[in-house]
């Protein structure tokens, strides 16, 4: 029986190709399969968002992840991030591979907590979270095999200011492998490029002895299956999720909109009222209206906006309403206008500043040296690499879309995944 194993790494861009071809575990990958050189993500390309449409195959107005953090209307920011499977409203390719009979597995992807699968180790405690009781976060939200099993020796890695994820996913997913047998679906999940790329720069010396650290994992890993799976008969995909791209200048939107008078607030900058609030989702921003039922309220709104179209610093690239955003893009959530720049400019939210510029902050997923969140048309988009016994060799496909992933990954293994937006990518596939 054919499997698949995935290796996701958060914030792999188009580019990092070259490189990987020339380190021995990816080169392996590549040069016995096919591949996908330029993925188009959903929009936003935020990680929640384009992991949960990658699983799903659906786009972010059908699953519901508009965002990392939950938005809510109240003109206040995300605090809460998505966290829960419940949370998804389209089922994923691992739950129809349980439909199918199939064994599943999942380690630290995004918005999985709770998820009927057969081992399941979620990514839910806090993006932030550096106290010393990660297990009030997992308990309930993790397969009670693998808690039981690991968190004990393992469990240390989610603790502290020093926690880190990426160590633990390459602590369990090998021991999971060779003690409970390869499962027949396995995604894994690294997060460290993305955080290398946010602290230093996409094409960073930082970022690339990562890329190679990512490689000597995923040697752990194959290592794993030929020791204690079913090498010959598992199909491999190599992905990402988004690109990434180098920072100019952030704008603090809040503060611009505060200014034209749309934020009021008190002498401690607390919000009073407001006609609008913006939220960053980096390299985009999503604008909500108080009251959507307002038509002149926001036609006020989104005339302001339109004059930023001319403004030589700011350059917004276009302005989508509600209509707009869903008809052409597939997105949809609780705000009324999304807008990003022609410049490399990231959005904060935030209201406590004075002016509405502001420098780079290393290591911010928003507005670090360099971030996400744009249209799937920037530089840097992202890539999909399979092998095995369901793919051809040597075949590159320019262009496909992120929603195209599930589908194909599927039929990889023998079943469909009915009422989807992706297509299954026929052209790599041995049928």
């Amino acid at each position: 029986m054919k499997k698949l194993f995935v290796f996701m790494i958060d914030a792999l861009c188009a580019s990092d190709i070259e490189k990987m071809k020339e380190m021995p575990n990816f080169s392996k990958i590549i040069n016995e399969g096919s591949y996908v050189a330029s993925i188009e993500t959903v929009w936003p390309a935020l990680t929640y968002s384009c992991h949960t449409s990658i699983v799903t195959g659906t786009y972010v107005d059908r699953h519901s992840i508009c965002n990392n953090e939950v938005m809510e209307r109240g003109c206040k920011p995300g605090d809460v991030w998505y966290g829960y499977k419940s949370q998804v409203k389209d089922p994923t390719i691992l739950d129809y591979a349980r439909e199918n009979g199939l064994t599943t597995a999942s380690i630290a992807w995004p918005v999985s907590a709770g998820a009927n699968y057969t081992y399941n180790w979620p990514m839910i405690v806090p993006y932030k979270y550096k106290d010393y009781d990660a297990e009030k976060y997992l308990y309930g939200n993790a397969t009670d095999n693998l808690l039981e099993k690991y968190f004990w020796k393992y469990g240390l890695h989610q603790k502290g200011p020093d926690a880190e994820l990426d160590r633990l996913t390459m602590a369990i997913a090998p021991d999971l492998i060779r003690d409970f047998g390869q499962p027949d679906v396995m995604f894994v999940k690294m997060c460290d490029l993305d955080t290398q790329r946010h602290n230093y720069g996409v094409y960073s010396e930082e970022a690339y002895i990562q890329l190679r650290r990512h490689d000597l994992e995923l040697g752990v890993l194959l290592e794993s299956i030929k020791r204690y799976g079913d090498y010959e008969n598992t199909n491999f995909v190599i992905m990402g999720d988004h690109g990434q791209t180098n920072i100019e200048d952030v704008l603090n939107i809040n503060v611009l909109l505060k200014q034209a008078g749309f934020i009021r607030t008190d002498e401690n900058g607390e919000i009073i009222d407001c006609d609008c609030y913006a939220h960053s989702t980096a390299l985009t921003c999503c604008i909500e209206l108080k009251n959507p039922d307002d038509k002149k309220m926001a036609k006020k709104v989104k005339d302001f906006l339109l004059t930023l179209k001319e403004d030589k610093d700011i350059q917004l690239r276009y302005v989508y309403d509600k209509e707009e955003m869903k008809e052409i893009f597939r997105v949809d959530g609780p705000f009324d206008f999304i807008t990003e720049s022609n410049r490399d400019i990231s959005f904060s939210d935030k209201l406590d500043k004075d002016t509405i510029w502001a420098s780079t902050e290393p290591g911010d997923h928003k507005i670090g040296r360099a971030t996400h969140g744009s249209r799937g048309d920037r530089k840097e988009t992202t890539l999909f690499i399979a092998s095995g016994p369901s793919v051809k060799k040597g075949v590159v496909i320019e262009k496909a879309n992120m929603v195209d992933e599930a589908v194909t990954m599927a039929k990889m293994i023998g079943f469909d995944m009915p009422n989807t937006d992706g297509r299954i990518l026929h052209e790599l596939l041995v049928e």
